[in-house]
């Protein structure tokens, strides 16, 4: 699995409020509608400038807080192809590939707003072009690449009958 994007970097304990704040929430029986309020307050007007295989760079504890599971929904719905940061918030790490997003834990130090990125998730290695940079990262079990590979916990479950 290769995604290729810019990145859209943001740093340190971006909470679940943050990537889709509260008083959107009435919105979340449309999803489409919700996800144009992704980043509305951290970052305005993401939704119109996220282009299709954009990567998002995050410092530590990317996605703390809630359990919101529309958090990760509304990333990938932007068209976000993955998340890669120092750490997750356990719940939203989980939620992220349960939903199909790619988040991956590796050291993102130089990577910057608008790099164009390449990540290899099944070789572990994430290359920033505009930089020249590699980064090496621990690849994710076999179970989690297939789930991505499916796009999601639920069609993996439909297509298998159950886990293997």
């Amino acid at each position: 699995m290769v995604f290729r994007g810019r990145a859209w970097a943001f740093g340190d304990n971006i909470s679940t409020d943050q990537i889709i704040p509260g008083r959107f929430f009435h919105l979340r029986s449309d999803l489409n509608q919700l996800a144009k309020h992704v980043f509305a307050d951290i970052a305005p007007g993401f939704h119109e400038k996220a282009e299709k295989g954009d990567i998002i760079i995050g410092g530590k504890n990317f996605g703390l807080g809630s359990s919101r599971e529309h958090a990760p929904i509304v990333i990938k719905l932007a068209g976000i192809s993955a998340v890669v940061a120092k750490s997750f918030g356990r719940i939203f790490y989980r939620n992220a590939i349960n939903v199909g997003l790619a988040a991956i834990i590796c050291d993102v130090d130089g990577i910057e707003q608008a790099d164009e990125l390449e990540l290899k998730v099944d070789d572990g290695v994430l290359l920033d072009r505009t930089k020249g940079l590699e980064k090496r990262f621990n690849p994710l079990p076999a179970i989690m690449r297939e789930i991505l590979n499916q796009g999601g916990l639920v069609n993996y479950i439909q297509k298998q009958g159950g886990f293997r």
